[in-house]
């Protein structure tokens, strides 16, 4: 026996968006919901590896070298292209 926490559906914005830097190519698809308090799942297409990312996130290099398998200069390319793509809502203002 299982206890449902939530099973929801939601119609969802998705971008997919892509971009090449001297190092890397990057494919993600970003999905924009109304859950997870507001939090954009970021989706990276060629590792398949995930995370639910705020403001916040985007400027924490350390998050997203753990969260994306990805080296330090990796991670500032990828917050860079981010921070560009993604509302800056404050994790402060979510809760």
């Amino acid at each position: 026996m299982f206890e449902r926490f939530y099973d929801l559906t939601e119609q969802a914005q998705v971008n997919f968006t892509g971009f090449a830097s001297d190092n890397s190519r990057y494919d993600f698809a970003i999905v924009y919901t109304k859950y997870f308090f507001g939090k954009p799942l970021v989706i990276c297409m060629q590792t398949n590896k995930s995370s639910l990312l705020d403001a916040d996130d985007l400027t924490n290099l350390a998050h997203l070298q753990h969260a994306f398998h990805l080296k330090e200069e990796e991670a500032m390319e990828l917050s860079e292209f981010l921070l560009q793509r993604m509302p800056m809502v404050p994790s402060s203002d979510q809760y």
